[in-house]
């Protein structure tokens, strides 16, 4: 019986590595020179395969506002825990260089940078999130970023009512 256990924690850590390497193609900074639309096929393709929604977060290098915002995910571990365990998170650039308007013009219009869009895993805008409403001072309100987090999870995964999901809770998620 441990050997199966065994094998299948074993094939369950392959996948969940594999689905790893896949989110790296997508972009880590707003690169004007990147293919948009390509870029959000290959994140709903992802969201499909990984049960997830996509999070689009439109903005660029010049953005003070997504830096802070890149920030804040990496300072709040919940609020990563969060985005990795529901969402395919890619970055799409707007600057003087590209403003991706063929994409970009197919949706609500973006009032601010940076902005949110969450995505279903057919490429179905759900939300257009502004994020001046989730800055609190100098930074996110952390509450209000957690909220909109869980509001548009996928539907029958939990989000954690208390904002936070552990290691084990992502394997026995995943495993399931």
């Amino acid at each position: 019986m441990r050997s199966i256990v065994d094998h299948f924690l074993a094939v369950a850590l392959l996948a969940l590595a594999a689905s790893t390497t896949n989110a790296a193609d997508l972009p880590q900074k707003f690169d004007p020179s990147r293919d948009a639309a390509a870029d959000v096929a290959y994140a709903t393709s992802l969201a499909r395969e990984q049960g997830k929604r996509v999070i689009v977060d439109v903005g660029g290098e010049w953005c003070v506002w997504c830096h802070i915002m890149d920030r804040f995910i990496a300072a709040n571990p919940d609020v990563r825990a969060l985005i990795d365990t529901h969402y395919v998170w890619l970055k799409v650039n707007f600057s003087k260089e590209n403003e991706n308007a063929a994409l970009l013009g197919r949706w609500p219009k973006v009032g601010g940078y940076p902005h949110l869009f969450v995505l279903d895993a057919g490429g179905n805008v759900l939300h257009s999130q502004d994020t001046g409403k989730l800055e609190a001072g100098k930074s996110y309100d952390k509450r209000k970023f957690l909220d909109m987090l869980r509001k548009w999870a996928p539907p029958g995964r939990a989000a954690g009512a208390g904002g936070s999901t552990s290691g084990s809770e992502q394997q026995v998620d995943f495993l399931l």
